[in-house]
Order: C-alpha cells, then structure tokens, then sequence
C-alpha cells in the first residue's frame, strides 16, 4: 500500500479562529504555492497594504509540495529543482534557508533512453551516438531542415512545423514527437510553438557534424545545468521555510482557507467554512477555470474550455542496497520509447541523502522488482534509494490507472533502471489532476480575453495556472509572478514575467533586481 501524506514535513495551521467571521483586508491572496508566497512576501516586504493569504491545505507549497512515504521515502510533486532567472528569488529563498548546509549543489547529469543507449541530453546535439541508420536518418533531416529554414518566408503554424524546420524528420521521428506526447498527452500538432524560448535546444548542423566526426558528445546545455536542491524536506521544504517568514496571523491553512465562492461584484471571497474575505484587490492562484466557475461567471467559463490540461501521475520506488553503478549521478532521464509509461524518471536519492529512510531503518521487502513475493517477511536494513517517476494523461492519451504502479515498475526493468531482482521497500503514486498547462493552438486566445476581463474587476490570477503559461511555471518564475503582480497592483509596475517571458527567460535578465523605492509603495497608488 501506498501513503501519500506529508506527516512529517508539516507545517502549522494558522492562529485559531471563529468557525465563520467577517474579515476585510486591502489584498487578497488565495494560494500558498509559490506564486502566493510570493505574493505575501512582496506585501510583508513593503507593508503598503493590509493583506491576508488563504490556502485549503494546512502545508504551503502547492505544485512544489513533498510527500513523504509511511516508511520515510520523499516524492516531490514531479521534479522539481531549483535554477533561477531572478535575483530576489534567489534572495528570498536564502533568507528562508540560510545555512550552507540547508542545500546541495548539483551539476545535471541527464540522458535520454533510446535503442537501448543513453544519449545525453539533449538529445538534438548528442546524435553522434546513435547507431549509424540512426544517425543517417537524423543528419538528412537536420540538413533538409537547414536548407528549408534558409528560403522559408512563414512562420511554423504549430510546434510539430518547429520540430521539422528546426530539427528533420528523422529527430522529429526517433524523440520530440513520441517524447513529447508522452509529456504533454496531445500531439504535437495540437501545440503552439511561442511556448518554446530556451526550453528546447536548437541544433546546431555545423556543431552537431563536428560531434559526429569527432564521436564525442555535446556539453551540458539549458539554464538547470547546475541546480540546487535542499538538504531537508524536499521542495516543499523551501516553501515551508518561506511561508515561516510570514507573520502567521495573516495566514489562514486548512480548512478554513478553502474557497466557496467568489464575487467579483461585491468584492467578496466566501470560505467553505462561512467565512466571508472582503477585498479591494484579488491575487488568485487557483486554476483559472476553477477560479472562473467559483465566480458563476458563464462567458468566461465558456472561454475555459479552450484551455487544455494533462493529469500527472507520480510515482515512487524506494528500493533496498546500494545505488547501482549505471545509475551513477544521473539525476533525471528521459524516455521518449513505448517499453515504458513514463516520460521522465529521477534519481531522487541522489538530490539529498536525506530523501530517503538511513541505512539503520529496518523496513520489510513488499516485492521484487519483477512482481514475485520476497523469500522473506522480517525486516532488514539499508541502504536504500529511490527512483521518481512522471506519467501523464489526457483524454487523448488514457492511462491504466488500476495497473499503473505495477506497469511503471515493469518500465524500470525494461529500461534497465531496475533489476528484475531488486527488493522494493516502499511504493509511492498519487495523481495532479491539473498537472500541465498545455500551451495549445487555443491558449492564448483563450487567455487574451480572460486574463484583462479577470483584472478590470480587480482580479489578477497568476501562477503556473492562474496564468496558464508554461513558458514561466518553474518555481522562480511562478514566485515572481505573485511578486509583480503585487508591484502591479500597489503601483502599475509591469509585470515583466506574464507579459514579456522571452525577455525574463534571457541571459541578459539573469540577475535582474527589481526597482529601488520599493518601501514608498502605497495601496491605491
């Protein structure tokens, strides 16, 4: 059996209250996941205005929340790192994890599993190892695309058009359109590609050539190719620690944080438990389609329909001895084949030591990897490790939800993460119902009405999907939408992240701080 509760990584509810009360702030902020804390943070910071920030559960963190197994293994919500485009972000998180030893510094070591091979990451520049057919297939694309590229007068219609002009037909063929179905549910040709910025590496022909001929592979690539990663609690251990910098009356956890009803009109937030919130201004970071039908409002929820979504499905092995010598210090791998439901796996052992039980911890063996009863019943010691992995779903692409636990670990022998022998201690899997924000041919559309309609009635709703951007939902871009969304609200600051993620996504915005005078910011201004 599975456990899926952070009993051991808790916070605290916020200070009793009345079952049901009137309160009134200046701001309000639903959500205690990154965006929200953000938000909060921004406020506390420059004590411009009265605010509160409510959250149905009694553990901040949101989409960036650890769970920790019955036995003591840790699962974040999918995998999650920590690499940041924003200098008061990084300061944030070191003023809420302050020692050295709060945090582990890691260097990215990732492949892609394809004919049985580990190719690094990425795969477009790291061609020159796969078998020769392979290469061919992969080469005659890249130069078809190249000289296409060079008397092309459109732009591509769609992100399956971008992965062919930028890439071939034979990459387009062997990894992005398997791999990235598996991600996100839909087919390539249902995505938009303005999405794409710097998560998806162009390659270069003269490069990749060059790597063919010398048979070597491609240096590291991407803003995580060093990241951190925190030594206690998992992710959501960070956003414990952040939340811990907040004055705790003006969080409300739990039950009494969970939203009923929204009235845009009367500017009133009512609680499930009859509380009602009277605001001026509303920060939400609710799915913008449940936040929209909390409202009642019809024209909008009709509009929601155009924005699509995939259920994650996570799932955690925690398995008895010593890491393997071939998973080595990989950190997360990618699986583009069909011998396996998972799209991405991750060595979560390796991020910290503390992610799984010590060696001392006796623990039963529930299985062998290859489904047979253990020989035995008692309990033995360690090591342990565990490996994490992501499944998606969609109405387009269904998953046997029933047999997916035993189908994942299936997955891990077939891909050789796992020995048909190997003692499983502890099994994990819980389901994200709103896991991907699909950036489809409709979205923006769809959010090009919402999103202003939502801010003429003092509603900004933010977040990975409150704004249902994926080009700025890692957890620096989703804290700093709430900050600025807070700099919009108290002054009219752009909110450069929403409105501009090719700039905040560039080297030239890698450390950018925000503007000084913050403490003369006033409600109203």
């Amino acid at each position: 059996m599975l456990s899926s509760i952070a009993s051991t990584i808790s916070g605290k509810d916020s200070s009793p209250r009345p079952p049901s009360e009137e309160l009134e702030v200046d701001v309000l902020v639903i959500g205690a996941g990154p965006t929200g804390l953000g938000a909060a943070k921004r406020l506390n910071q420059v004590d411009a205005a009265s605010w509160l920030i409510v959250d149905s559960n009694e553990i901040p963190g949101g989409l960036a929340s650890t769970d920790v197994t019955s036995e003591g293994f840790l699962y974040d919500v999918g995998g999650h790192v920590i690499f940041s485009h924003y200098k008061y972000f990084d300061d944030c998180l070191d003023e809420a994890l302050p020692k050295e030893s709060d945090w582990y510094h890691h260097q990215r070591v990732s492949y892609v599993r394809c004919k049985e091979l580990w190719v690094p990451y990425p795969f477009q520049n790291n061609i020159s190892l796969l078998p020769p057919d392979d290469k061919v297939a992969c080469m005659n694309g890249m130069i078809d695309a190249a000289l296409e590229c060079r008397i092309a007068n459109t732009k591509p219609k769609n992100f399956d058009e971008w992965i062919v002009r930028m890439m071939g037909q034979g990459i387009a063929d062997l990894f992005m359109r398997p791999y990235n179905f598996k991600v996100w549910a839909v087919p390539t040709t249902k995505m938009q590609c303005e999405w794409l910025g710097e998560r998806v590496a162009a390659p270069d022909l003269k490069t990749v050539t060059k790597n063919i001929i010398l048979n070597k592979p491609a240096p590291n690539w991407g803003p995580n190719a060093t990241f951190r990663f925190p030594a206690e609690g998992g992710t959501g251990g960070i956003w414990i620690a952040v939340a811990n910098t907040l004055p705790k009356e003006k969080t409300i956890f739990g039950k009494g944080g969970s939203v009923a009803t929204v009235d845009t009109d009367k500017k009133v937030v009512t609680m499930q438990n009859g509380t009602t919130v009277k605001y001026k201004k509303l920060i939400s970071t609710m799915a913008l389609d449940s936040l929209v039908d909390k409202m009642g409002n019809q024209e909008m929820i009709s509009w929601t329909k155009d924005l699509f979504y995939s259920t994650t499905h996570v799932i955690g092995v925690g398995i008895r001895g010593e890491r393997p010598e071939r998973i080595g210090d990989k950190c997360w791998l990618y699986f583009p084949e069909d011998d396996c439901p998972f799209y991405r796996a991750t060595i979560f052992s390796n991020y910290s030591p503390n992610n799984q039980p010590q060696a001392s911890v006796k623990l039963p063996t529930l299985q062998l990897a290859d489904g047979s009863a253990p020989g035995s019943d008692s309990t033995k010691e360690g090591p342990y490790w565990s490996l994490m992995f992501e499944v998606s779903e969609s109405s387009m692409k269904p998953v046997d939800v029933q047999n997916l636990l035993k189908d994942t670990i299936q997955g891990a022998v077939n891909t050789e993460l796992i020995k048909p022998h190997d003692e499983i201690v502890s099994t994990y899997h819980r389901a994200f119902d709103h896991g991907y924000p699909t950036p489809s041919l409709e979205r923006n559309g769809a959010l090009n009405k919402i999103l202003p309609k939502l801010k003429d009635m003092g509603v900004w709703s933010r977040g990975r999907f409150g704004s249902w951007k994926y080009e700025v939902g890692n957890q620096d871009h989703s804290f700093m939408l709430g900050v600025e969304a807070v700099d919009n609200v108290l002054n009219g600051a752009t909110e450069l992240t929403l409105n501009y993620p090719d700039f905040v996504n560039s080297r030239a915005n890698t450390e950018r701080r925000l503007v000084d005078g913050v403490q003369e910011l006033k409600f109203g201004q």
